[in-house]
């Protein structure tokens, strides 16, 4: 990013990629950092990297804004997740009853573009955080961990389609396969949930390959997929032997934490690009 803005807003959902790219932004020369929380979602950590912390349920849309507006916050970007379960428990207040009310189809991206353009009625634009966040995102050639066969290799081909498919149809982003067959495909559920299920179904000797990618069509403002450590010790209890995501456009977090779990656990971990894209490590 050419110029860093003064103030940026932060809605942060769970895990680590809120206080990551909090520290990101701050070291691009940010210099206001105005985040929006939510309770039992985001890490209370984040209010020692931050200027101004605001505590919200999920579904508190107008506090969200007014958050920003009256902050004068007038860029934001989202990092972190909202667990799926929690966008149909959510208590919406009367403005997120008539943004649901308004969208026809109920998936993250349809629910976050509509988010997307409210904040930009009230004055506040939700922007790309890539160019912070480009560091952490590997391109092709990355592997760490035990080369994959070529068995694996066809299974990773297999499923970059596979997966590309169900982003097309709005479903997931990640499958789980194994000698051409597929054993799970991601829904509401989210990433871990469906590792452990196809896990479960690649037989008692695992070798399961599981590939992620980035949504066709994608709105990088609000939808890039992340992979860490979390993941990795779900992976290797599920019996995954290869973990494939889609190079240059997949949030690789806790990067030294990801290389001592491929090791100890015996998981691939690569950026795939094209049909043979699991290479020797860089």
């Amino acid at each position: 990013m050419a110029t860093a803005p003064q103030t940026l807003g932060l809605i942060a959902g769970n895990r680590s990629l809120p206080l990551l790219l909090a520290r990101q932004a701050r070291q691009a020369g940010v210099r206001r950092l105005v985040a929006v929380a939510f309770e039992n979602e985001t890490d209370p950590a984040l209010a020692g990297c931050v200027d101004d912390i605001v505590w919200l349920r999920v579904g508190q849309l107008s506090r969200m804004i007014e958050a920003f507006t009256s902050r004068g916050v007038r860029q934001c970007v989202m990092a972190g997740q909202i667990a799926p379960k929690n966008l149909f428990d959510l208590r919406p207040d009367l403005r997120a009853m008539r943004l649901l009310l308004r969208v026809k189809e109920r998936n993250a991206h349809s629910l976050f573009g509509a988010i997307a353009e409210e904040l930009l009625e009230a004055g506040v634009e939700l922007i790309d955080a890539r160019p912070w966040l480009a560091p952490l995102m590997p391109g092709a050639g990355f592997s760490i961990g035990p080369a994959p066969t070529p068995k694996q290799r066809e299974d990773i081909a297999f499923g970059l389609h596979i997966a590309k498919e169900i982003t097309r149809m709005e479903i997931g982003q990640t499958v789980v396969v194994k000698h051409g067959a597929v054993l799970a495909v991601e829904g509401w559920e989210g990433t871990d949930a469906c590792l452990t299920r196809g896990g479960a179904l690649a037989g008692s000797e695992g070798g399961a390959v599981a590939v992620k990618v980035a949504r066709q069509r994608h709105d990088a403002r609000f939808d890039i997929p992340c992979l860490g450590a979390a993941t990795l010790e779900t992976c290797g209890a599920a019996r995954i032997a290869v973990l494939a995501f889609e190079a240059g456009t997949t949030l690789l977090l806790d990067r030294e934490i990801v290389e001592a779990s491929a090791a100890k656990l015996g998981v691939s971990l690569c950026a795939a690009s094209a049909p043979e894209s699991c290479s020797n490590p860089i």
